[in-house]
């Protein structure tokens, strides 16, 4: 029973040291992460420097995992290349090593009246604990909540180092025993280094222990080298893993670099201490040298920077190697003309304000086309769900916000060079239409959350619902449709429809919401599920919102008077008895209003026949 209690003080001392690593990252992450996102995404071409960058993000970060995680998303966001990211791999690597440095100041055993017995991990512990919570308990501004999760962090793991010391030292003779039957079986350590941090899911923590270990007891260098060779290798599984989920090319290739290094460096280190072995060079002394915690600190930071420094001008084999394991998959054509119209923004021309733009538009029409697909998509996931179609829709968000953050950037550089009002116009124009189309691909998105929201409940629209559902959805293919030709064709004529058909909208939503809110209340339709059509509805009326608005943005360019007079605009439309603005309201009206008296049901909502004999396609 004694033992059980040791191994349960030795794991609880292991749980204070993970949860103080992860309170100290995500205080560091949150109080310097804008920044450090910011430095990888303007990283070099020049592999030294993004190794230097990945060593200093994972020194701040305390996390090696969190900096790769962190580079295969900006890869995936297209900020990095994936030969940019090489070189923060390897950073990342090395630079892990430095909580096996932090964690020996345990060793410190000055005297009391020496500056350095306050480095002692006694000392600094509960010191830190106090700071963090007095700054956490007192302090109103979230920068300095963020030092207090920094410090109470940096404590909690202390004090798990302190435990999981006395937990140690109580086995004393059954460790001992343990580590001597290792000794010569490097391949056991090998497997148990590996084993144990890929269930721990961090190398500094599994270091952590060898340190304490080596603290209490002492190790030899015979005795562990194989384990940190190993700890190398269990720590980049779990990070391959997690970056491969959901993961484009680039982004595995990113972290397939992370392994294939790792596996290099292991096979490296291996090969180097066989031939020092082998020649006399590391003598039986230097082989069976005792280690404490700082000895054990400086073999995981060698093990790290060397074949790092060695490997460090071959990336570029690495990444062929990579790009041969992992082979582009095939490009819809969308993102090829996405891509094509992108490589069309050349900054040469930004000096010729027409040519410019005229590139924009260009760009902001495939843009168009990528948002009506997303809606079109998500309609879909509404009638016929595949769940491999929510994967496509997401990367087309990504795609569109790539494109506006690029196309955004490129407009604005355009502004020291347009002179004439007309430019002007266009430039705002496109500022405006980007905003539109981004706009229209978000509320795409939303409306497939909704649907995905239902799917984890296990629920679904009744056919009355999603009857009359579809009037509101092909209403929205039309306007879309319409706005979009009157983009493309810088159609006036076609811009003055959107708005009487928008209005059409928004009464058929009224009336289809007040309809569901009738059939909910009478127990029809369950309430629950309610809340999603409409929230769907909301989106579908937002997305005619955003083509009435780019609409009046068309007609902008071809009368300036509307410009800054928008509300008034539309105002006027409304009540002035235009008999224009009349005659397209009563068509758009009279075909969905109609279809909706067509229904199976009475006006209150409720079904004229059973659920069973309604259809709908």
């Amino acid at each position: 029973m004694v033992i059980f209690y040791r191994i349960v003080a030795l794991l609880g001392g292991l749980s204070m040291f993970l949860y103080g690593m992860k309170v100290m990252g995500d205080g560091l992450k949150a109080s310097s992460g804008g920044a450090m996102k910011e430095a990888l995404s303007k990283v070099t071409n020049k592999p030294a420097m993004s190794f230097l960058l990945g060593v200093l993000v994972t020194c701040v970060i305390q996390s090696s995992t969190a900096t790769i995680v962190l580079t295969v998303g900006l890869v995936g966001a297209g900020f990095l290349t994936f030969r940019q990211s090489i070189g923060i791999v390897l950073g990342a690597n090395v630079g892990t090593a430095i909580t096996a440095q932090i964690i020996r100041l345990m060793d410190l055993k000055s005297a009391e009246d020496s500056i350095f017995y306050f480095f002692k991990a006694d000392n600094l512990a509960p010191l830190a604990l106090i700071i963090g919570i007095v700054l956490i308990m007192f302090s109103r501004r979230g920068s300095h909540k963020n030092m207090g999760n920094i410090a109470c962090g940096f404590g909690v793991l202390f004090m798990g180092l302190i435990y999981m010391s006395g937990a140690v030292a109580a086995f004393s003779d059954k460790m001992s025993g343990l580590l001597v039957s290792f000794e010569n079986n490097y391949f056991l350590q090998f497997l148990a280094g590996v084993g144990v941090t890929a269930v721990i899911q961090s190398s500094s923590a599994v270091v952590g222990i060898i340190q304490t270990i080596a603290s209490s007891l002492g190790v030899e260098f015979c005795g562990i080298f194989a384990v940190i060779i190993g700890v190398n290798i269990g720590d980049c599984l779990t990070t391959y893993i997690v970056c491969h989920i959901g993961a484009n090319p680039e982004q595995k290739r990113t972290a397939t670099v992370h392994v294939l290094y790792n596996i290099f460096a292991a096979a490296l280190i291996i090969v180097v201490l066989a031939i020092l072995r082998a020649t006399g060079v590391i003598s039986d002394e230097l082989w069976t040298m005792p280690l404490n915690s700082g000895g054990v600190a400086n073999i995981h930071g060698i093990f790290r920077l060397i074949p790092a420094v060695i490997f460090l001008p071959f990336s570029g084999v690495f990444a062929s190697v990579a790009e041969k394991l992992i082979p582009d998959v095939p490009k819809e054509q969308e993102d090829i003309e996405i891509e094509q119209a992108l490589n069309e923004l050349d900054p040469l021309l930004i000096t010729s304000p027409v040519l410019a733009l005229s590139q924009v538009a260009h760009l902001i029409g495939h843009m168009s086309d990528i948002a009506l697909h997303n809606y079109d998509a998500c309609v879909k996931q509404i009638y016929e769900y595949d769940a491999s179609r929510d994967d496509r829709i997401n990367q087309r968000e990504i795609l569109l916000d790539r494109v506006i953050d690029r196309a955004n950037e490129y407009v604005v550089s355009i502004s020291p060079y347009v002179v004439r009002d007309r430019d002007n116009r266009n430039q705002n124009f496109q500022i405006k239409a980007l905003r539109c189309f981004e706009r229209i691909g978000d509320l795409a998105v939303n409306i497939t959350e909704a649907v995905d929201i239902m799917r984890d409940n296990n629920e679904q629209l009744t056919d009355y619902a999603k009857t009359e559902l579809r009037l509101a959805v092909d209403a929205i293919y039309e306007i879309l449709d319409l706005t979009q030709k009157a983009y493309k064709e810088n159609d006036a004529d076609l811009a003055r429809q959107v708005e009487p058909f928008e209005e059409v909208i928004d009464d058929l939503v009224e009336t289809l919401n007040s309809r569901h809110v009738y059939r909910m209340m009478n127990n029809i339709c369950d309430p629950v599920t309610g809340i999603q059509y409409q929230a769907i509805l909301q989106n579908l009326e937002h997305i005619s919102d955003m083509c009435s608005d780019l609409a009046i943005y068309i007609l902008q360019l071809s009368d300036p008077e509307v410009i800054g007079n928008e509300h008034d605009y539309i105002h006027e439309l409304h009540h002035s008895g235009n008999q224009e603005y009349q005659d397209a309201y009563k068509v758009h009206y009279s075909k969905y209003f109609g279809a909706l008296n067509d229904l199976p049901f009475t006006k209150d909502g409720s079904p004229k026949d059973s659920p069973e004999q309604l259809s709908f396609t």
